[in-house]
């Protein structure tokens, strides 16, 4: 008999999981590619003129998404002023260098010449100053060194948020300017100068904080050439002291004296991130994020970049997800957590969209279960993956080892993709993981997982257009999205936080 009440039991819930199959395939499959390009077509087109941040194509895109989500019965879930909105107003600061330049004895290089470019800058006027070296710049390298309205000398991973982290704690210990080196060879960093020019000589953004201005005047990315000038010992042994660790050893490193001078012009910027809220039913408190981020590169000249891939095809798929959920909710099938379908502003000028949402959360994150991010899902690595039915996820498992087996096994159900985990690798040199929105969730310890497929020849370029992207790819991509998240919403517990190991 013990045996039979088992057994109906194992069937009961065998139902109810066929059940559930059934009705996020429903759903799922409201998700089109007709859908998808409806929205695509009026994001990646020339009416929007590229949606740069702050430009009146980004705010057009913030319409047609505001009033999607309104369509859709969405909750504008920002409180402006006496009136709920589905604006989260981000304010912004641009600053545009007009000229940079070091000094080391008599020679200077310029912003740009291969062997430094400004990373940031805050003030104007030429100043000179000790140089102290830090080693990796870690806020352990500090101990014992005096370091107070001097410049430091670091060699850091080479990512750019890794750089900024490292620049705020030499901020914090009361530098002045933070000399960043971040590749072995001049040859790299002339690389990255011909990458970042563009971009800063566009103008700089960063989250307007409302803190006036310090002493700290931001940091240069420096060739290791310029190291050897600086304390007449090559890259090589000074990154030997660094990975030792050893603040004695440092102290015993003589660097001589530099001038530096940033000149800059300032102007204030408002900016926008759209969401909108779907209330869950008994997990109502517990939240799931969907995002995307919907600005792009604007225009240059008569160049429109319309970024198409990059992130319309994102935000299509926001779009399209935040219908279908409002479709089960609205036929008695909502979810259990709640969703904030989310399209951050200034993911180009840096994810300050996402960053300001991290500093200024609507719902609290100990509150948000995942991030669920898109960006650049409609387009094929060419070099690697030409025609492959695939998606690249990046951080599904860096917090939760239990989110990531949830992510395969919805896969393995529903969609089949190839699942890549190439960027996820932490010394891939693209460093992904620290390039989209979701980081802004990952470093406030929310288990995320990222969707992305690669670059293409037409990043970043004018070329990045509607009719290149791939179709049925695209939509088996978003849908994944979709049947992840359905899992998310609807199951008993949250994704548990893997536990750090013991120091």
């Amino acid at each position: 008999m013990k045996y039979i009440f088992f057994s109906i039991l194992t069937l009961m819930a065998l139902g109810a999981q066929a059940q559930k199959s059934e009705l996020a395939l429903k759903y799922a499959n409201t998700i089109t590619n007709e859908d998808l390009f409806d929205y695509l077509g009026i994001l990646a087109s020339d009416a929007l003129e590229g949606r740069e941040t702050g430009e009146r194509g980004q705010r057009m895109a913030a319409a047609l998404i505001s009033h999607h989500f309104q369509s859709l019965g969405l909750i504008p879930p920002v409180k402006n002023g006496d009136q709920m909105s589905y604006y989260q107003n981000v304010p912004l600061i641009s600053t545009k260098i007009k000229s940079a330049h070091l000094k080391i004895g008599k020679s200077q290089y310029d912003n740009f010449n291969k062997t430094i470019f400004v990373g940031s800058g805050v003030t104007n006027g030429e100043e000179s100053s000790e140089v102290v070296f830090v080693g990796d710049g870690s806020a352990e390298s500090y101990k014992g060194l005096d370091v107070a309205g001097k410049a430091v000398l670091m060699i850091t991973p080479n990512s750019y948020r890794k750089a900024v982290a490292l620049s705020r704690i030499a901020a914090e210990n009361g530098a002045k300017l933070a000399l960043v080196v971040r590749t072995s060879s001049d040859e790299v960093l002339e690389e990255l100068v011909t990458s970042y020019r563009g971009y800063y000589e566009a103008g700089r953004m960063t989250v307007d904080t409302g803190i006036e201005e310090t002493q700290f005047v931001g940091m240069y990315f420096t060739a290791p050439s310029l190291m050897k000038e600086l304390t007449g010992k090559t890259y090589e042994k000074l990154k030997a002291l660094a990975d030792a660790n050893s603040v004695g050893d440092f102290k015993k490193v003589k660097v001589g004296r530099i001038a530096f001078n940033v000149e800059k012009q300032v102007k204030k910027i408002s900016s926008e991130n759209v969401m909108g809220y779907l209330e869950g039913s008994d997990l109502k408190d517990e939240l799931v994020v969907v995002t995307s981020h919907y600005d792009h590169l604007g225009r240059r000249g008569d160049k429109i970049f319309n970024g198409a891939d990059d992130d319309g095809s994102g935000t299509a798929g926001v779009m399209d997800m935040a219908q279908a959920f409002a479709m089960a909710k609205a036929e008695g099938n909502g979810p259990r957590r709640s969703m904030l379908f989310l399209a951050f502003t200034g993911e180009e000028k840096g994810l300050l969209g996402s960053e300001y949402y991290a500093d200024h959360p609507v719902f609290p994150l100990e509150n948000t279960v995942t991030n669920l991010n898109m960006d650049m899902i409609g387009r094929y690595d060419e070099e690697n993956y030409k025609g492959k039915d695939y998606v690249c996820l990046v951080g599904s498992d860096k917090l939760s080892t239990e989110l990531h087996q949830i992510s395969e096994q919805a896969n393995a159900i529903y969609t089949n993709l190839e699942l890549n985990y190439v960027y996820n690798d932490e010394n891939h040199p693209e460093q992904i993981y620290y390039r989209s929105d979701h980081w802004n969730f990952a470093k406030n310890g929310i288990p995320v997982i990222f969707y992305t497929t690669g670059s293409h020849d037409d990043y970043h370029e004018e070329t990045d257009t509607v009719e290149k992207i791939e179709k049925e790819v695209y939509l088996k991509r978003t849908r994944l999205v979709f049947y992840t998240a359905w899992e998310l919403v609807n199951r008993d517990k949250r994704p548990a936080l893997d536990e750090k190991p013991s120091n």
